[in-house]
């Protein structure tokens, strides 16, 4: 069994930081793409930012300069470092990981839980 644990929201001013992390365990053999997705209120979730094995990444216009995805392989971490914080960035950020659990099999993805990230004055 596959789980993805997110840990380091909260509360937030604007203009202050956070900093993201969700550490996948259980029976892995290989992950491929990881990633951080969020879902605000009253709205379908959206992609944030997404890191390959290799460390090439991709990034929604509204977080680029200001979001920082990065990850630890040997952890099978994915950290999302999160600077500048507006209203707007107010959601429930979930994490992604594109692995498979054995060696030649296939690829799915699997989900966090949620953790949820609150920018107010």
């Amino acid at each position: 069994q596959v789980q993805l644990v997110e840990s380091g929201g909260g509360l937030v001013q604007p203009g202050g930081s956070l900093r993201l992390s969700c550490a996948a365990s259980g029976i892995i053999f290989s992950i491929s793409d990881m990633g951080w997705y969020r879902q605000a209120p009253g709205k379908e979730r959206e992609l944030v930012a997404t890191i390959t094995t290799g460390s090439s990444t991709n990034y929604a216009d509204s977080v680029k300069g200001r979001f920082t995805i990065s990850r630890d392989n040997a952890k099978n971490t994915v950290y999302l470092q999160m600077n500048g914080l507006k209203p707007e960035d107010t959601a429930d950020y979930y994490c992604n990981a594109h692995l498979r659990i054995y060696v030649r099999g296939p690829y799915y993805d699997y989900w966090g839980q949620g953790t949820q990230v609150t920018v107010s004055s």
